[in-house]
């Protein structure tokens, strides 16, 4: 199984306003999913707690690294892994696609940063 996003998969999913994510427990089973906001950057999929570390299900996904995704269509397992490489360009893609509100202005903020996650398929 690739672990990469297809262009058709990234497209449906950065169209997609939410995204599903979900940790997985322990015990392989699933958490509730939360909605998040997410973007596409250099052809990969990120997302951020807008909690920052205090985010409930950020820190599920701190415990396994691994859980599931869904939006635009697309349903995936997945993997979670930090990636402050583009935090610029990430702060840039959120403004472009969500604007320039008080949520916004928290997901770009020191403590949402701290959190980013790149998404890859598992």
């Amino acid at each position: 199984m690739s672990t990469t996003w297809t262009p058709e998969d990234l497209a449906a999913i950065d169209g997609d306003g939410e995204l599903r994510v979900a940790a997985h427990r322990p015990d392989g089973t699933l958490r509730t999913s939360r909605i998040v906001w997410h973007v596409v950057v250099d052809d990969a999929l990120f997302i951020r707690s807008v909690r920052g570390q205090d985010g409930a299900w950020y820190r599920g996904v701190q415990r396994t690294g691994t859980g599931a995704i869904d939006s635009g269509g697309v349903s995936a397992e997945v993997t979670f892994t930090p990636d402050d490489a583009h935090d610029a360009a990430i702060d840039r893609a959120y403004h472009a696609k969500y604007g320039d509100g008080s949520a916004v202005r928290s997901i770009t903020s020191p403590a949402a940063t701290a959190t980013t996650l790149r998404v890859d398929r598992r």
